[in-house]
């Protein structure tokens, strides 16, 4: 039995790695999938073609999240091809490792316009989809780095604390009105932009009492739950997927 059957999702930054898994799991529990990508085409066109193959419904819409006009675009495509979408999942990232000395204003900008202001605008957008259902689900991937003290992710850190700080503050604040708001936090997880090398590997499974790396399906089978209705009382919730790292 498909879980999901009449789900709508949206997934931004959907083209590569977990976002890409989460919309290949989704549509194979029924629910019809948008894959939102910025840049790579090519990848989230390749997402499409493998949900439309195994007899899913997807399509792919560009849009930059952190452009109002971009995301206003986004959904009202989406509801074009679809529908009301029931299910959010803000997972357009971006990151960059450094010490704090040489972290530019740009890379700043960058990481808080795409990371939190885009959690911000889709989120403003998807609110009157909900209303319509009756309901609606939130999934903001936020990161362990907010939650693990780690060199060199100040700024990355940063922007996750905001995200963990707006999935509890909206769960909240939507409750009324039948939203739910979680954020899952993936640990160190192996996708096609953190390929980890031998050295890494051998530090993150030193440091996971699994002793094991993350796997994107980790994230994404996850995330298949908390837009099913079996998590109808979930919410407010911050869940680390981390092998306990």
């Amino acid at each position: 039995m498909q879980t999901l059957k009449n789900k709508v999702v949206l997934i931004t930054g959907a083209s590569k790695g977990i976002g890409a898994k989460i919309a290949l799991s989704v549509a194979s529990e029924g629910a019809k999938v948008i894959v939102n990508y910025n840049h790579d085409q090519a990848g989230a066109d390749k997402v499409v073609s493998q949900i439309k193959e195994s007899v899913g419904e997807a399509v792919a819409i560009q849009a930059n999240v952190s452009s109002r006009e971009n995301v206003e675009n986004l959904f009202a495509k989406s509801k074009e091809v679809f529908g009301n979408i029931t299910t959010l999942v803000n997972n357009a990232g971006v990151y960059k490792f450094e010490p704090i000395e040489t972290v530019t204003e740009d890379e700043f900008h960058l990481q808080f316009n795409t990371n939190v202001l885009g959690t911000f605008l889709t989120t403003q957008q998807a609110i009157p989809h909900f209303e319509n259902n009756g309901e609606g689900s939130i999934i903001n991937i936020g990161s362990v780095a907010s939650v693990k003290p780690t060199p060199m992710t100040s700024l990355y850190s940063a922007t996750k604390g905001a995200t963990d700080a707006f999935t509890s503050t909206l769960a909240q604040e939507l409750g009324s009105k039948k939203i739910r708001v979680n954020s899952i936090l993936p640990g160190p997880t192996v996708t096609d932009g953190n390929p980890m090398n031998d050295e890494v590997k051998s530090f993150v499974q030193s440091q996971t009492p699994m002793g094991a790396i993350g796997k994107t399906d980790d994230i994404a089978q996850l995330a298949v739950f908390l837009t099913s209705d079996n998590a109808f009382w979930v919410t407010g919730q911050k869940i680390e997927v981390s092998g306990g790292f």
